[in-house]
């Protein structure tokens, strides 16, 4: 059968599918997928997989899509990021009989992503991302598809999705944000980059950005015109948005971990998706919060999920006529509903400053001076303390080090060198000398093998004088036997 291409792709392998749920690291998990599938997705892509890592280690593959067969759980994309067109295209063919298709990531912001050089900090690189995408074309029994940043410009985003559907690439998802834009400085996605993409390819388009609801979806397709919209952080809020509703936290969180008990994965990821769906009500009972953040089994996790829905239901129990969400939430805290990033601004007058980064250095003094007040603390440092009471964060408090002579790390407190233990060990090595301070005995065990070596050669010694006398009353005996 031969392989489909653009909106044939779309309407058929695909099932023209409107709704998506976006590639996720850790967070669109099999499971996860499912409960999505359940309430009105209609396509998932899996988390973004290395594909390096993916070719080369056989437990990441079958933890990542080579475990329990799932019919259900089509029509299926795997994402990966990679950099390099013959492993990209390697771990493609060991992925494609088990998707739809394989979806190239070239929208990741992320510093783990600049450090390993992929997602979109390869938009620059048109002619690595064409032999990619062509050489994947090529080779591979399903469609390639592409994930996306835009460029400030939208000529140049316009000129580059064409770039990619020129080389091969069969869907195209635009997120409608720059690689700049993350974080609390995401700002409002671009509709107008999407719109401008949507009528200049002629292969099928989804937008990604600004979807926090259903109408969200619906604005987005009309002004865009694209096949398809992929949410993201607003699927995470509630899963149910694809129908239109907003139901109650608890049934979402407890269908979830049913699908879970059946198609089990990594703890941190359970914990991770309670902390999205719950994220109002942890803002109310801060205590259920830490006991979230310190559960160790599934069955903890269900218990504190069954500790937040009676609190709920308590509260549900007291509550007044005419009794208005806070915190200008459009729902009651326990109610399935998006999350608004805070921009910069907001953040700032969080942290009692003008301007960003004051507002950030002015909390970092506060954490650092005032370590006695762990309201000042971060989440990050507050989890340790929790661990260890006695731990300081005072600069002024920390142990100062004498620095390595060689290098200027940290010395060994007993170092003969005065050096760090890389150093000692390179000068201890080259002058075949010890240093007890940090364990190395290079002179020693040269000493104590020329010691064996010497006792080696006295043990052969008696050995073969005895074997030579011998051989002297071997010959002396054939002697007489040849006179006689």
């Amino acid at each position: 059968m031969p392989k489909l291409r653009g909106e044939a792709f779309w309407r058929e392998t695909l099932r023209s599918a409107h709704y998506v749920v976006a590639p996720m690291v850790d967070q669109s998990e099999l499971a996860w997928r499912l409960l999505s599938r359940r309430h009105g997705a209609q396509l998932c892509y899996t988390p973004m997989l290395h594909a390096q890592v993916f070719l080369r280690d056989a437990n990441y593959r079958r933890e990542n899509l080579y475990g329990e067969a799932c019919p259900e759980d089509r029509p299926l994309i795997v994402q990966f990021c990679a950099n390099d067109p013959e492993v990209f295209v390697q771990a493609a063919l060991l992925a494609q009989d088990y998707c739809d298709a394989i979806d190239l990531n070239l929208g990741c912001p992320q510093m783990i992503a600049k450090r390993g050089h992929y997602g979109a900090f390869l938009q620059e690189e048109w002619d690595l991302l064409q032999r990619m995408i062509l050489l994947a074309n090529e080779k591979l029994s399903v469609p390639i598809t592409c994930k996306i940043r835009v460029f400030p410009e939208i000529d140049k985003t316009v000129k580059y999705a064409q770039m990619l559907e020129k080389a091969g690439c069969q869907l195209l998802t635009v997120h409608g944000r720059t690689k700049e834009q993350k974080g609390p400085l995401a700002g409002v996605a671009s509709w107008e980059h999407i719109q401008a993409v949507r009528k200049a390819v002629s292969i099928p388009v989804f937008a990604n950005g600004n979807i926090q609801c259903l109408s969200d979806v619906e604005e987005c397709i009309r002004k865009t015109g694209v096949h398809g919209v992929m949410s993201a952080e607003g699927n995470l809020h509630n899963p149910a948005l694809f129908e239109g509703r907003n139901p109650l936290v608890w049934e979402m969180a407890e269908e979830y971990l049913e699908i879970v008990q059946k198609y089990p994965c990594p703890l941190s990821y359970v914990r991770a998706h309670l902390f999205k769906l719950w994220h109002h009500t942890l803002q109310v009972y801060q205590q259920l919060r830490e006991e979230l953040a310190k559960v160790k089994t599934l069955e903890g996790i269900v218990d504190v999920n069954r500790e937040l829905k009676l609190r709920c239901q308590e509260e549900i129990a007291n509550q007044k006529e005419g009794e208005k969400p806070k915190e200008g939430l459009p729902f009651f805290h326990w109610i399935c509903q998006p999350y608004i990033r805070p921009g910069p601004k907001e953040r700032c007058k969080e942290n009692g400053a003008s301007g960003t980064e004051k507002g950030v250095r002015g909390k970092r003094a506060l954490e650092e001076e005032e370590d006695g007040n762990a309201e000042l603390l971060s989440k990050n440092k507050q989890k340790k303390k929790l661990r260890n009471p006695n731990k300081t964060f005072d600069p002024s408090l920390k142990p100062k080090y004498a620095k390595c002579d060689q290098c200027g790390n940290p010395k060994g407190n007993k170092c003969v060198f005065n050096m760090c233990r890389g150093c000692c060990k390179k000068r201890a090595f080259k002058e075949t000398a010890d240093c007890p301070g940090h364990g190395l005995l290079f002179k020693t065990k040269y000493e104590k093998s020329l010691s064996w070596q010497s006792s080696q050669r006295v043990i052969q010694t008696p050995e073969i004088s005895r074997r030579g006398a011998v051989d002297v009353g071997e010959t002396a005996a054939l002697e007489e036997a040849g006179d006689s």
